[in-house]
This record gives structure tokens, sequence and C-alpha cells, in this order.
């Protein structure tokens, strides 16, 4: 697997401020990269970063991993969290679906992490919902 940095190149300025054909070419910020390099840790499956931004009020990045078992994708949720608290972050506001893990969410404000174990994945299909953004593939 390729690292993070080969994947997302360190880019400058500040995300709203980038005109959409800059967007199209910037890489996640570095909060959201340490949330990939958590995920990659544990191998996480199929892991995708989308550019929400100028769509969505409420977050500018969704990470979206699964795993085959509700046990790997907790702990790439965990994963995620200390990633990005090693990288100066902090924990989530606010963390949905850790009884079953089915879907993890991780709400950390700037980016949300969500982290599905794959059937889940497949029914819910966020890729295909969120298709017109700006998209970065890892894994």
């Amino acid at each position: 697997m390729a690292s993070v940095q080969q994947a997302f190149p360190a880019s400058g300025g500040a995300h709203a401020l980038k005109s959409a054909a800059e967007r199209e070419a910037s890489a996640p910020p570095p909060l959201v990269r340490a949330a990939v390099d958590g995920a990659a840790e544990m191998s996480a499956e199929r892991v995708v970063v989308l550019d929400v931004g100028d769509v969505l009020a409420i977050t500018d990045w969704f990470i979206i991993a699964s795993a085959p078992n509700v046990r790997r994708v907790r702990r790439i949720a965990e994963l995620m969290e200390e990633h990005v608290k090693a990288a100066g972050g902090e924990g989530p506001i606010r963390t949905e679906g850790l009884d079953d893990a089915k879907w993890i969410l991780l709400d950390f404000g700037e980016f949300v992490a969500h982290v599905f174990h794959e059937p889940t994945r497949e029914y819910y299909d966020l890729e295909r919902l969120w298709s017109d953004v700006p998209r970065h593939e890892f894994g």
C-alpha cells in the first residue's frame, strides 16, 4: 500500500478560499491524512476521501472506509482517532455506532469519518450519493 504522503501530497492555502478547479486538485488537510493513516494501519478496505465542502455546510470532508468484520471496524475507528490526536487534533466531537459497529461515524468537525462493515457500506452506498464531489482514493 502506498503511503498517505504519496497519495495525498501537501496542499497549501485554506480549503474554503480555493476555486472549484483548485479544490478538484487539492489534497485533504493533514488531520484527514492522519485519519487515513490510522485506517491504513488496520488495512481498511476501499478508503475514499470525498471533498464535500462545496455542497455540505456541516463539514468539508468525508472519509469512507470498511472492513469485513465488526472487530476490525471498531479497531479502524480507534486507530483513526489515535492518529488524529497524535497529529495534534482533538478527538471526535461526536461518535455514533460503536455498539453494533456496522457503521461507526466519527465527527471531527472539519471532517467526518464513516467506518463500515462491508455489507452495510454496500447497502448505503455513500459514494454513489456523493458521486458529484471530488474524490481521493486510497487503498
